[in-house]
């Protein structure tokens, strides 16, 4: 095929491009060469009636659930011709392929655009699933969700989320590709795109994970902006006026902007952005009219919810469909897409085909990739040594021992932190920091960028190589928390190890005092919350973490020491801390009383007991989700039914949540105060003669 060559002797790269494109806008300066195609769409008439059958698809399927988005499946319906019917490498038949290109709707409410074209690309999605959009266990939803759906690739919907999941997705690329790349054999190369709007790139989430990205030079990442110039409310400018195409610029991205609608250029800008490994991921801003398809709603705010419902007919038929045909995609289109499939079949095979020579050539790492894939987890336990009895060790100086063991057993698990490692313990030694300067690294430095480390932590875990985890101060999990509760009903098994637990943090005052925070983190379904109450349950919970699988998991750690307890040998303490809860000091007489101990305040649950006599238990309770998954008959061995008004609860924190378990709760239900920490813990009567006195009462 001809190539066209341009030089930006003067014009920057994208500019070139631009001028290639026919389009307007500025560019940046660098001085380099690039090459696009010069007649890059093979079937401009097939794609373009996919795209108009895509679109009426989202019709009907919006119309029969009378809700949904029409707004981007209409608008966006040539870039999915491209990427889906030209461009993407993925396999239909291997959704799960770890060298398919990945590609992330981070303006989930147009699932529907996704949907669609999962379905004509020959995924395992049929025609009646695309009919039941929105409806009652259907395999299409209102928002597209991780595991449910074949061919999605993340859990979208809150807005910048999908920006930061390609972030993490494309960084987690670099580190597998880095990692299992040789000079003979190259089995990771493949790209991310992204699809968002507007509103995506308003949330700040997205502006720091596209900081995050153009720093750490991830010119595998490929973020398409559906740029319509409309919002929900009202027309985009009455909210937004910066040029976002600079603000990237500025952050190390490359910009092209192209009619999104002009599949010609579509395809330039893709190939360009995908085949230019300058050390810069691109945005492609791509001017479209929102709703285009349905006269009466294009280019309004209408188009952004179903208003385009009630005129489904004349959109129909302007768009050329069989008015006594819903939901028709034409004998030709199927036709198209199965002999691309056919085509993307062929490069599946050639890639099966240097994977294996890979294998042979590199059996030991093959086995460690092989156990990354099959989620196998080494025996962590026995790796961990026992911490001294009756010695003070603050719960994350813990975390950083036990860390190490799964560090180097476990060569896909990756940590960082929010600029915090220093204070959070959790740097692991001898893996190396990730960076563009070492893509190998396992240490990521995020930045003070909370709100981006969460949303590209789930994109590193979505990817299914890598067990992730990173951290920060507990009061900032806030600023993580969309991210964290899109983890949990998305059942990845994300890490977060949280420090700086509570009151004892003392002198720093009231705004990094969490109080009312691990409460409210508990009230997220799935999302198990450990508040290890020594050394030995920090060991035992963090193993926990690595061992589940199904969602993820919070460990809550102190700055300060903590005693290492001596009531029972450190593997009974270990098994105790995996059910969630478990008797920690066993009454010697009638049982009188039970005091529920966690975290920082099990030592004093313990001390308290001591001084009320024989009769009375303690229960340490790190994790309150995982005791309750536990057998009933366990419940009640732990925590009798018929003791619950004799039980007392402690832990320096909002009290609510405990009074499922006691009648009686002593905790901090006001902000702390700035002084030494145990003057803190005295002020708000968490001490043991205050608990002795509940005890009593």
């Amino acid at each position: 095929m001809a190539r066209l060559v341009l030089f930006g002797a003067v014009l920057g790269s994208a500019e070139a491009f631009q001028a290639v494109a026919g389009l307007r806008g500025t560019a940046s300066l660098s001085k380099i060469a690039m090459q696009v195609a010069a007649e890059p769409v093979t079937q401009q008439a097939a794609l373009a009636k996919a795209a108009d059958e895509a679109r009426g698809l989202a019709i009907d399927s919006i119309s029969k659930a009378k809700s949904g988005h029409m707004g981007l499946p209409l608008g966006c319906a040539e870039i999915g011709a491209i990427l889906y019917g030209q461009e993407m490498v993925y396999n239909p038949a291997d959704p799960a392929w770890i060298n398919r290109d990945r590609f992330i709707l981070s303006a989930g409410h147009g699932s529907m655009f996704l949907y669609s074209w999962l379905h004509m690309a020959g995924f395992d999605l049929s025609m009646e699933e695309v009919a039941n959009f929105r409806a009652k266990d259907s395999k299409t939803p209102g928002h597209p969700e991780f595991g449910w759906t074949p061919g999605v690739e993340s859990t979208t919907g809150p807005l910048g989320q999908g920006v930061g999941n390609g972030v993490g997705l494309a960084a987690a690329g670099k580190l597998a590709a880095a990692t299992l790349n040789t000079p003979e054999h190259t089995i990771i190369d493949h790209h991310v795109v992204v699809l968002c709007g507007d509103g995506c790139l308003q949330e700040g989430i997205a502006n720091e994970a596209a900081a995050f990205a153009g720093h750490e030079q991830l010119d595998n990442l490929i973020v398409m902006y559906d740029s319509n110039g409309v919002t929900l409310d009202k027309m985009a400018e009455h909210t937004q006026s910066e040029d976002v195409k600079m603000r990237f610029e500025a952050q190390g991205w490359e910009v092209l902007e192209i009619d999104g609608h002009d599949m010609d250029a579509i395809t330039k800008a893709y190939k360009y952005a995908k085949e230019s490994d300058n050390g810069k991921p691109t945005l492609i801003v791509c001017k479209t009219i929102i709703g285009k398809g349905i006269d009466e709603i294009a280019g309004t705010c209408a188009a952004h919810g179903e208003a385009g419902v009630k005129y489904q007919d004349s959109g129909r038929e302007s768009l050329g469909l069989p008015a006594d045909k819903l939901w028709y995609v034409s004998p030709e289109t199927y036709e198209y897409f199965d002999g691309h499939k056919k085509e993307l079949a062929a490069k599946y095979d050639a890639w099966q085909e240097t994977f294996a020579a890979w294998e042979t050539a590199n059996p030991e790492l093959a086995k460690k990739y092989a156990d990354a894939q099959a989620g196998v987890v080494p025996d962590l336990d026995s790796m961990m040594a026992e911490f001294e009895v009756g010695s003070g060790v603050a719960t994350r100086n813990a975390g950083a021992e036990v860390l190490q063991p799964i560090a180097e057993s476990m060569p896909f698990y990756v940590s960082g932190s929010a600029d915090l490692h220093g204070s959070n313990k959790n740097y692991m030694k001898g893996v190396g920091d990730f960076s563009k300067n070492n893509y190998a690294g396992r240490n990521f430095y995020y930045g003070i960028r909370e709100h981006a480390m969460g949303a590209i932590m789930n994109g590193m875990a979505y990817y299914g190589l890598f067990r992730v985890s990173g951290s920060t101060f507990l009061v900032f999990s806030d600023y993580m928390r969309a991210s964290v509760r899109v983890a949990a009903l998305s059942h990845v098994p994300t890490n977060y190890i949280w420090t700086h637990d509570s009151i004892g943090v003392g002198e720093d005052g009231p705004p990094p005092q969490p109080v009312e925070t691990v409460s409210s983190l508990r009230l997220i379904p799935n999302l198990d919350v450990m508040r290890p109450g020594d050394a030995e349950e920090t060991a035992a919970a963090y193993v926990h973490s690595i061992e589940r699988k199904t969602g993820p998991t919070a460990l809550i750690l102190s700055r300060q020491n903590l005693p290492v307890l001596a009531n029972m040998p450190a593997a009974d303490k270990r098994a105790g801390t995996k059910m969630g809860a478990y008797t920690i000091v066993k009454e010697t007489a009638e049982l009188e009383a039970i005091i529920i101990g966690a975290g920082s305040e099990l030592s004093m649950a313990v001390d308290a007991a001591a001084e009320l006599g024989a009769g009375v238990r303690v229960v340490s309770m790190p994790c309150m989700e995982l005791f309750e998954r536990q057998s009933a008959e366990y419940i009640e061995s732990v925590l009798p039914a018929a003791m619950k008004s004799k039980t007392v609860a402690c832990e320096a924190g909002v009290t609510l949540p405990w009074y499922k378990f006691a009648d009686k709760v002593q905790g901090v239900d006001s902000f702390g105060l700035s002084a030494p920490g145990d003057e803190v813990y005295e002020e708000k009567g968490m001490t043991v003669a205050k608990l002795v006195e509940l005890v009593k009462a």
